[in-house]
């Protein structure tokens, strides 16, 4: 009995020894990974941008990155990684270490539409949303002498006429067709490989309308707005209503810097306030206002989260309502 006493007493004083050397590991786990985020960033960082180089996000990305190295005291090295409409370079940055060091500069419905339509290796979830530096201007647009100048004028127009639009991919056909099924009218989507070939297909007449990223502002004279699809209103166009206003939804149009799933709290917060001081360079702004005439629109990383939820939202209902 003795003995057996004794080994339960080792036994409790081994269990202690155990147990306080696992909080020790703990602490010391937490302490290394404090010092971490404090001394973050200590090397360079890879900002990923998921599209080909010359198009309006890399364009924008490579002189944003500058800036944005600059206010992080450190170099950010840009990596394109196109494919999949952005797609590829998301599922990489998705996979990588939450440490801030791999990050992703992309157009927000390359985070959004494919998990939600498409078989892809990353989720609604997959990422931590640090901040947004602009919107794209999405619109829904016509040639200056079609014969309406209003959305509702166009639907009126659409149910005693046969039209078509230009239909840049499934995205952009679901939130057209969505529009036709709340107002009770039926267009037909004409195949078209991006702005490039929407713009000769409109201005040529072979299409009455079609949704414009945003390039629509280089032709003034020749084409006009009907709708914002954003959230809000468009900058060139203020007075013309979103679609947000009108149907209670809206396309995703935030051009955004977002990290893997889990980035900590401290990385999150260096990387916002360095983007915010970033979004003023002057490279950047002229840039951004003059050549792409987008708009500079900083909003952190919890303002931008609670935006994407409710986006999110809206495109469900948009995918429910088209889906046949």
């Amino acid at each position: 009995m003795k003995r057996h006493s004794r080994d339960h007493g080792a036994g409790r004083k081994a269990s202690r020894m155990i147990g306080t050397i696992g909080c020790a590991l703990i602490a010391g786990s937490a302490t290394i990974s404090s010092a971490g985020a404090a001394n973050y960033p200590s090397k360079p960082i890879t900002l990923v941008i998921p599209y080909r180089a010359g198009g309006s996000t890399e364009t924008m990305g490579r002189i944003y990155s500058k800036a944005l190295g600059a206010a992080l005291g450190t170099r950010v090295i840009v990596r394109t990684r196109p494919g999949a409409g952005g797609a590829v370079g998301a599922t990489e940055v998705a996979k990588k270490k939450p440490d801030g060091y791999t990050l992703l500069f992309a157009a927000t419905v390359s985070l959004i539409w494919p998990p939600l339509k498409q078989k892809v290796d990353f989720g609604l979830d997959s990422f931590t949303y640090i901040g947004q530096v602009t919107n794209y201007q999405q619109a829904l647009i016509a040639r200056q002498d079609a014969p309406f100048n209003t959305l509702k004028e166009l639907v009126a127009y659409a149910k005693k006429n046969k039209l078509s639009y230009a239909d840049q991919g499934p995205m952009q056909r679901a939130f057209v067709d969505f529009i036709g099924s709340k107002e009770g009218v039926k267009w037909t989507g004409i195949p078209t490989k991006g702005g490039g070939e929407m713009v000769p297909f409109l201005l040529g007449g072979k299409v009455n309308f079609a949704w414009s990223g945003g390039i629509h502002n280089r032709y003034a004279g020749k084409m006009k707005v009907l709708m914002s699809f954003n959230s809000g209103r468009l900058l060139a166009s203020p007075k013309i209503p979103s679609m947000q206003e009108l149907y209670g939804v809206s396309m995703p149009s935030q051009a955004v810097i977002v990290g893997p799933k889990g980035l900590p709290a401290d990385v999150v917060a260096k990387v916002e306030a360095a983007m915010e001081k970033a979004s003023k360079d002057p490279a950047f702004v002229e840039m951004v206002t003059k050549k792409l005439r987008f708009p500079v629109n900083f909003v952190g990383s919890k303002a931008l989260t609670a935006d994407i939820q409710k986006t999110i939202a809206g495109m469900k209902q948009v995918i429910k309502a088209t889906e046949k």
